[in-house]
């Protein structure tokens, strides 16, 4: 929204003012909230959720974390299972709502924003659910790494007969019609949606993965020997640096899935998909005839609705940390690899929360003194 229509649009509202506002009830929201309320910083949490956890609760019927339990808890409250469990989707929403519930945290649900600006010193919130403007003297953007479905162009050039969707809308095999089905994206996603359709019906899984790890390594998980390593390769290390680049140009290596896995439950991989051909997808040198198209392609950042002085709305700002240069009082949470690898991640955001939530107690503690 421009700033010029949103400042009229608001104008004629009353105005709630606060010291923080958070945007976003998942897990980078609520453990940001739990590190303010620690602090005394007064706050609220906006969340587009009409429960706490429903993004999560949207999500596929079969998905689970691929990182264990003894790694899927937020700051001060271990996720209720056994550590090596795999959490499935609905556990993690309902684990979301009970740490809100014990850090009673004021969280606002059915609030989507839509559009941030700011005004003097202060920022502009237009909430959907609210009559009134709300401001603020430092703003959180806690909306995750999972945002507007990333699909390639070719989508347009398929035929109108092929139900196509992307991995965020996908629920279970018997939503889908009938007839074989081509999952794009090999990664994590799509390996995982191929082998649960293959059971059902002749699937073709396109595209390349950037590695395998095995589920467990020498009896342990896997977990158990690189999460000590993604904690302590940050930003500031030669080695977090070359993992965050690896992670810009390439996806995430596929837990717990082999292409021997693939091949046993027959699924049957092809190429990239390159082109479409007189409305059926080519992949590689092949031209296959799905009925059905599953586009495991990842997110894009969507900021459209951030309309600030100097702020770059395509997701390419520059950060410390979370911290946004040039915008004063403006902060980024559960960004990948905004300061680790496992920064977006339930059981690594709580260390890039806490760095905020200080970094914002230390500036409203400066403004007191002014």
């Amino acid at each position: 929204m421009p700033a010029s229509r949103s400042a009229a649009t608001l104008t004629a509202m009353r105005v709630e003012r606060y010291e923080t506002l958070v945007i976003g009830g998942g897990q980078a929201g609520l453990a940001v909230g739990m590190q303010l309320s620690k602090r005394g910083v007064d706050f609220a949490i906006l969340s587009d959720e009409k429960r706490i956890g429903d993004n999560w609760r949207r999500r596929w019927d079969s998905l689970r974390l691929f990182t264990p339990a003894r790694y899927s808890g937020l700051p001060s409250m271990l996720f209720p299972a056994a550590p090596a469990h795999l959490a499935d989707k609905d556990e993690v929403a309902d684990y979301l709502e009970r740490y809100a519930e014990r850090f009673d945290l004021p969280v606002r649900l059915g609030s989507r924003v839509r559009a941030l600006t700011a005004r003097g010193t202060r920022f502009q919130l237009l909430v959907d659910d609210r009559t009134a403007m709300l401001e603020a003297d430092n703003v959180v953007v806690a909306t995750g790494p999972l945002q507007t479905p990333r699909i390639p162009a070719v989508r347009t050039h398929l035929s109108d007969a092929i139900h196509q969707l992307h991995s965020s809308e996908y629920r279970n095999p018997f939503a889908l019609p009938e007839g074989p089905v081509l999952v794009v994206g090999a990664g994590n996603s799509g390996a995982q949606i191929a082998m649960e359709l293959s059971r059902f019906r002749k699937v073709w899984l396109a595209g390349s993965v950037a590695g395998h790890m095995p589920r467990r390594l020498l009896g342990r998980d896997i977990f158990d020997w690189i999460w000590p390593i993604i904690t302590r390769a940050s930003v500031q290390t030669r080695l977090g640096r070359r993992m965050r680049a690896n992670t810009v140009r390439t996806s995430d290596a596929r837990i717990g899935l082999s292409e021997r896995d693939l091949r046993s439950s027959h699924v049957q991989r092809v190429g990239r998909v390159t082109e479409a051909r007189g409305g059926l997808p080519v992949c590689g040198d092949e031209v296959l005839n799905p009925r059905v198209v599953i586009w495991c392609t990842g997110f894009q950042p969507d900021y459209r609705w951030i309309d600030l002085p100097g702020f770059d709305a395509t997701g390419g700002f520059t950060h410390e940390r979370g911290v946004i240069s040039g915008v004063p009082g403006l902060y980024f949470l559960g960004l990948r690899f905004q300061h680790r690898l496992n920064s977006s991640l339930i059981g690594g955001v709580g260390e890039d929360a806490e760095f905020i939530a200080e970094h914002i107690s230390r500036r409203s503690e400066a403004a007191l003194l002014r």
